[in-house]
């Protein structure tokens, strides 16, 4: 099924020349046999040190810094000129001239949270507290559980009501649960009693040890990281009527009428055990703990929001406790975020309009294409896998959705209302509770396959199962990931890899079970099935085996975890596989030789690692590791690439080098 490959040469406009490897990022000092991550980004590393307002820098947070000032550019423009109400650009100026407006800010103080909280105390029973629930899941603030409209996964056609575990204020049930992060809960404890106090909570201590005390039995009764990746397990039908018989303890006829949702045919459940408990624990708690618990979920979820010393509480407890950042972000770069994220593709209509030419979108469309006929390829030489599976693989990839640089519809915010007379913690709430009804909107209608979920000017790429689509927006597509001067070896190290990656996750360990319409459906063959789940099993062993953080006080070493960044390594191991491939079919009767002293495969595996260049703190190598389903950047490279025999042939690396790995102990999967 081969068919004759694009070769992507440097055309069009030229802007200013960026280094297809910049030289000074190798640290030669270390052998490639040694240390191949460091061998790769040493260089850089030593040339970017940590500033001390990030947890973790690099390549791609470089791409997002210059992104930032690009925005921001478009939105101090826009701060200077008279906007029309209910315009985008009114919009936009008017919640980033909020976010700079420090002096109100401070004035205000806890006065937004007022309304709230003042209704939060002010309930008398439980039935109140299933209505405030509710009110708060249509403000967008969260508490207890979680509840979304999503695809139905067996029939992806369809939306339909999603409930799910959450409510936890640190995210990690392990935080609660484990000893060896005792200092951290306390740290978010702490953290809980300053908020109440500066919101004006009479007993702040207790207030916090009673949100933390209900958090606590959230967190027991949570599943872990690891089984929450069972897609399979989460897949459970309830209607209302069905809900409430089988979860007694919360009003859930109640809270689906509040939330304008009432009587659902058919309904998904991801934890029933955790609904369960749940049930059985708010019916038997006393309310006033209760009520603490959801104003600590108000006020933690406001603090980003409100006067300088609510920000200060929560970036000491959640950026310089939980990853190690030093120093907050300039105003200006946090009031950014903030219509970027709120009002993200009005952002990106003008993002792309100023820095996106037709010409890239069409060099992505070639690479997508170039990759896909490279995983056929794969598809066909699959030693392990029947022709039957392998038929099935097929339709699946030949019906991938691909979506690059930009909608080709761009949403729409008339409805959403922005006024500069009100706060802007108000303001933001608004926004919160437009985007939850925009979701909720979607309830019972067809899915909407033409729907991004990232913006335009987002720096990443995504799969998505339930539409089977994968979808690279235009800002990835820039240095080191896509370089117009550079050679088809470095791209497709960079670039290819990351489009291989995100076609990968159709076949990962939870993609897999998904078919080429996006319904969960069983289209593996047994035997095949086996041998699939044996190999990914050998991927997640080689990540145990890597010691992220060494023992230290007391506490045991910190091992990666091979189970929670199984889908990623895969996505990883396959876009590594299929990109190599896809290289030497573009370069197919025109070898360019060496070029800056190094072949085509060293190039390309060189282009590969710089994309993961960084600098990183151990606290945040911690956060990540336990809550992450990515694994680090130097086992992204140094693990995945141990696989590959023609790494080791492109750098002469043999047995008893620190990179090699024995043939026996290697894993191919696709």
């Amino acid at each position: 099924m081969m068919s004759a490959a694009i070769v992507l040469s440097a055309c069009g406009p030229k802007q200013a020349k960026v280094p297809a490897i910049d030289l000074t990022n190798l640290d030669t000092s270390v052998a490639p046999g040694d240390d191949f991550y460091q061998y790769a980004t040493g260089g850089w590393q030593k040339k970017n040190p940590l500033k001390p307002e990030y947890a973790r820098f690099g390549t791609f947070d470089q791409l997002s810094e210059t992104n930032v000032e690009r925005l921001n550019d478009l939105f101090a423009g826009m701060t200077t000129m008279k906007t029309e109400k209910g315009t985008v650009e009114q919009k936009i100026s008017d919640l980033y001239k909020q976010g700079l407006d420090s002096v109100k800010l401070n004035q205000d103080g806890a006065a937004p949270l007022k309304g709230i909280l003042d209704r939060i105390y002010s309930i008398k029973d439980k039935n109140g507290l299933v209505e405030l629930v509710a009110d708060m899941h249509n403000s967008g603030q969260g508490g207890f559980f979680g509840a979304y409209v999503g695809s139905d996964m067996v029939d992806s056609d369809s939306q339909i009501l999603n409930f799910g575990q959450s409510g936890l204020g640190i995210g990690d049930r392990d935080y609660y649960v484990k000893p060896e992060n005792a200092a951290l809960k306390e740290g978010y404890r702490a953290f809980l009693e300053k908020v109440f106090a500066l919101a004006g909570n009479p007993e702040p201590k207790k207030a916090s040890m009673n949100a933390l005390a209900v958090e606590d039995v959230l967190a027991e009764n949570s599943w872990d990281s690891i089984k929450e990746r069972d897609v399979e397990a989460q897949y459970n039908v309830y209607s209302s009527e069905t809900l409430q018989k089988s979860f007694p303890g919360f009003d859930w006829n109640a809270y689906l009428t509040r939330r304008g949702i009432p009587e659902q045919k058919k309904l998904v459940v991801g934890e029933p055990d955790f609904f369960e408990k749940f049930g059985v624990y708010f019916a038997n708690e006393d309310l006033s703990i209760l009520k603490d618990y959801l104003a600590a979920r108000v006020i933690s979820g406001a603090a980003s929001s409100l006067s300088d010393d609510f920000y200060a509480a929560s970036f000491d407890f959640f950026s310089t406790q939980m990853s190690g950042i030093k120093e907050q972000k300039p105003r200006w770069k946090r009031a950014m975020q903030v219509p970027n994220g709120i009002l993200g593709q009005a952002v990106g209509k003008m993002y792309v309009e100023k820095y996106f030419p037709a010409s890239s979108k069409e060099k992505m469309e070639t690479l997508v294409e170039n990759l896909k006929i490279a995983f056929s390829q794969h598809i066909d030489e699959l030693d392990w896998m029947g022709d039957e599976t392998k038929a099935k693989a097929h339709e699946k990839l030949d019906n991938f959705i691909v979506k690059i640089g930009y909608p080709d519809e761009w949403k729409d915010y008339s409805t959403l209302d922005i006024d500069p007379d009100k706060s802007y913690y108000e303001n933001i709430l608004a926004a919160r509770k437009w985007s939850v009804a925009d979701n909720l909107s979607k309830l019972g209608k067809p899915t909407d396959r033409t729907e991004w979920g990232m913006s335009p000017q987002t720096v990443n790429a995504y799969y998505n199962p339930s539409t089977n689509e994968i979808c690279f927006p235009a800002a990835i597509l820039q240095p080191p990931f896509f370089n117009p001067d550079a050679d088809d070896a470095v791209n497709y190290g960079g670039i290819g890899v990351v489009i291989g990656h995100e076609m990968s996750h159709g076949f990962d360990d939870q993609g897999r079970l998904f078919d080429s319409k996006g319904n969960m459906s069983g289209w593996w063959t047994a035997d095949d099935d086996a041998k699939f789940k044996a190999k990914a099993k050998i991927l997640a062993e080689q990540f145990d085996a890597v010691e992220v953080l060494p023992a230290k006080d007391g506490q045991p070493a910190l091992m990666a975890n091979g189970q929670l960044s199984l889908g990623e390594n895969i996505g990883d191991h396959g876009g590594l596989s299929i990109a190599y491939t896809a290289m030497h079919n573009a370069i197919a009767g025109n070898d360019p030789g060496l070029i800056d002293g190094f072949t085509p495969d060293q190039r390309f595996y060189l282009g590969y690692a710089a994309v993961w260049a960084q600098n990183i703190t151990d606290q945040e190598k911690a956060r990540r590791t336990r809550q992450d389903v990515h694994s680090l950047a130097v086992n992204r490279v140094n693990v995945s690439v141990k696989n590959f025999q023609s790494f080791f042939d492109a750098f002469g690396i043999k047995e008893g080098d620190p990179m090699w790995r024995p043939e026996s102990e290697r894993v191919h999967i696709w």
